[in-house]
């Protein structure tokens, strides 16, 4: 525990400097880590107080559905609590081989994996795939799990600045032609709504001889005429070699997937270690899924339910005066300004009823803090006009909106 000088070090000095977190709680407006008393709904319990949910990933209002919960009751009767094992080893049941063909089929890919967590799945997939003569190119907005997975593997990786083709178009210029490169991209950038550019990115990709992955976390369910997501709502579902996504949001559950071409699915299955030394995904929430899909595909009418609240809501924001920013997809984010603005606004919408989450930087450049805001297919209109009026109320009381 010593320096080059000859000083004293401690590996844990920096938590004892860490203060941020402490000044944001000095203020009384700290805004993580708040605790729900009830399930995530359109309206949640917090300290004794309801709350109009609008900071959830719940889009299709299924992770209450009495159809998934009895589901995911049958499979803790059957298979109980956990696995107990990796699913390389002892941890693979059917449920897990029933969910891998359902979602390959509801994809339409070849295969599909089932990881643990989302973030696990980009952890395993990228750093499995990407070796010492690789290229990853990422963009720079693109979700932590995949810059992390990045950083995990031996190869070069390159960023280019969000959503910018022609940057993109230079890096993978830059590539020498004997080396290999993949693209991985969000479909729907979480913290701002907006959409990558996936035709541009395709057409770059063919023209390069690059793959490309996506990060459909935040579309599928949500995007495309079935919920196949942003490749869907594109028109270009041949053109991805990989797609992954969560359970965590319109999917009712815990855990994350890829589909893909069956040999490419094969080879993460034996290389990527986020899968081959985590437990497997425990019954409930495989159970979960399945039923979960189902509705999915019988009920298109409730993704029709959460665009029309979205279009009624990106309206209704955009008349009073925010700034809305990119969107186009069922998050739309309200910039506020300052760090301390979002978590004043924060605060003072709580009061009011309405549960958002605060973005600050570095998460989004100094100067551009906002609200984060997201919706379900159950919320109602009532509902959605009491948030409204919160948000009118709050945004003039703090000079965001006149």
């Amino acid at each position: 525990m010593f320096a080059d000088n000859g000083v004293n070090v401690d590996v844990f000095q920096k938590c004892f400097d860490f203060k941020h977190a402490d000044a944001v709680r000095d203020t009384g407006l700290y805004p993580y880590f708040r605790t729900i008393s009830s399930g995530q709904d359109p309206v949640v319990t917090m300290d004794g107080q309801r709350v109009i949910m609008l900071g959830s990933n719940n889009y299709l209002g299924l992770t209450n559905h009495p159809e998934v919960k009895q589901a995911a009751a049958e499979a803790l009767e059957s298979y109980g609590t956990g696995t107990a094992g990796s699913r390389f080893l002892n941890g693979t049941l059917d449920i897990h081989v029933e969910l891998e063909e359902k979602l390959a089929q509801f994809m339409g890919s070849e295969a599909a994996l089932t990881f643990s967590t989302g973030f696990a799945v980009n952890l395993g997939v990228i750093s499995s795939l990407i070796g010492r003569k690789d290229v990853v190119i990422l963009d720079n907005l693109d979700h932590a799990c995949i810059l992390d997975g990045a950083r995990l593997s031996f190869g070069r990786v390159l960023k280019y600045p969000h959503n910018d083709m022609d940057s993109l178009e230079e890096r993978l210029r830059s590539v020498e032609d004997q080396r290999s490169k993949m693209i991985v991209v969000d479909g729907v950038f979480s913290m701002e709504g907006d959409l990558a550019d996936l035709p541009r990115i395709v057409e770059l990709k063919n023209k390069f001889n690059a793959r490309l992955m996506v990060d459909d976390a935040h579309g599928v369910g949500v995007m495309g005429e079935h919920g196949r997501g942003t490749m869907e709502h594109f028109g270009l579902e041949n053109e991805a070699d990989l797609v992954m996504g969560t359970f965590s949001k319109s999917l009712a559950a815990v855990g994350g997937y890829v589909v893909g071409d069956s040999k490419i699915i094969d080879f993460i299955k034996h290389n990527a270690r986020s899968l081959m030394f985590s437990a497997a995904p425990p019954p409930a929430s495989v159970a979960s899924v399945i039923k979960a899909i189902e509705i999915i595909e019988r009920e298109p009418e409730r993704r029709q339910r959460l665009w029309d609240h979205t279009d009624y809501m990106k309206h209704e924001f955009s008349t009073m005066g925010y700034d809305t920013g990119d969107s186009a997809s069922p998050v739309i984010p309200l910039v506020v300004g300052e760090d301390m603005a979002a978590y004043k606004m924060t605060r003072r919408l709580q009061e009011e009823g309405v549960f958002v989450n605060p973005v600050v930087s570095p998460a989004v450049p100094e100067g551009r803090a906002l609200m984060r805001t997201s919706y379900m297919a159950t919320h109602t209109r009532d509902q959605l006009d009491s948030a409204l009026e919160a948000f009118r109320k709050v945004g003039r009381e703090m000079g965001i909106i006149g």
